[in-house]
């Protein structure tokens, strides 16, 4: 087995002193190789969205008109249950007049039929309980019903103004909710594999400093044709209300760490199409050129795949080993 073999008019000085003087006189620095756990992060870019189980419509079962609009802005913010307007319905109306004729009707007799028929049909209209109970509470009719919103959110439509007048299924309001949104990402195929195993994501945004993570995702079950790429959509907590749809993110993806032997990238030179590093021999001075099998971890490093040992030392710095004489040889 051929080795290099540092013998320089020191020798007698060098074989009284330790490894670390040896290291420094010679300028020849090892380094073992190393297991250590590490993970891969990838880059991407995506835009954010409404969540789509967040985003109500209020689309009424009756027309009407507009007595009374007290959500009046585009983009206001409501909460769950407030008042949207205050509307008359003929049909509303009529339904609860129905129904306060067999409540005096029938509170006395057993059969409680027709009034339940007239309560379920203001129900159907979209009456709520507590306007329900009013009817009979109050033992009087008010021509208005109000419309409340389904969820708390913002505003995104607003298809009606005050003293307008609508129909029955007409969208008067879109609300959406932002509690939760969605963030939609282009993968290309070539990481579409790498991207199934990856398992949190740090999200970045322009508008805010904060740094948002989720481990929450699904991948669209379509390929873009055109872009060559598949959607991945992550689910990411807006309890502040600082993210919303049209926002540009920058996504962070990381698998789970794993267990790799590694060196550093100085400690690896390339030689026509194989990877060598310098093992130390026996004795003192001596190096020994051994092929391995590796893979580029991150920047600094090489994950070793074949070829070393945890433990084994090698010479830091491969290209300080190559010289003329060596490859004039063919040692590697």
């Amino acid at each position: 087995m051929k080795y290099f073999r540092w013998i320089w008019f020191i020798f007698p000085v060098i074989a009284l002193a330790k490894e670390p003087v040896v290291e420094q006189l010679f300028s020849v620095r090892t380094v073992e190789v190393q297991k250590i756990q590490s993970s891969h992060t990838k880059k991407h870019y995506g835009y954010v969205r409404a969540d789509e189980s967040g985003i109500y419509a209020l689309s009424p079962r009756f027309g009407g008109y507009v007595e009374k609009l007290y959500a009046n802005q585009t983009y206001q913010y409501i909460q769950k249950d407030a008042p949207l307007a205050l509307v008359y319905s003929p049909a509303v109306y009529k339904a609860k007049e129905e129904y306060l004729s067999a409540y005096r009707f029938g509170k006395n007799q057993a059969d409680k039929s027709l009034l339940n028929s007239a309560k379920r049909k203001l129900a159907l209209l979209g009456i709520t309980n507590q306007e329900i109970k009013d009817i009979i509470r109050q033992k009087s009719l008010s021509s208005f019903t109000t419309l409340r919103a389904p969820a708390s959110g913002y505003i995104f439509e607003k298809n009606l103004m005050e003293g307008s007048a609508f129909n029955a299924k007409t969208k008067l309001f879109e609300i959406t909710n932002l509690d939760t949104v969605w963030v939609e990402v282009q993968i290309f195929e070539d990481d579409f594999a790498w991207m199934k195993d990856a398992k949190r994501f740090q999200l970045h945004f322009k508008t805010t400093p904060q740094i948002y993570q989720t481990e929450s995702k699904i991948f669209y079950p379509r390929l873009d044709v055109q872009k060559a790429s598949i959607t991945m959509r992550l689910s990411v907590k807006n309890s502040d209300h600082k993210l919303f749809p049209g926002m540009f993110a920058s996504v962070i993806s990381q698998d789970e760490p794993k267990a790799y032997l590694v060196l550093p990238q100085s400690a690896v030179i390339l030689k026509n199409g194989h990877y060598y590093v310098f093992v130390v021999g026996d004795f003192k001075g001596e190096y020994e050129p051994k092929e391995v099998e590796v893979t580029p971890l991150d920047a600094e490093h090489y994950s070793i795949t074949d070829g070393l040992r945890e433990g084994d030392k090698v010479v830091n710095n491969a290209l300080f080993m190559l010289d003329s004489d060596a490859q004039i040889n063919g040692l590697y």
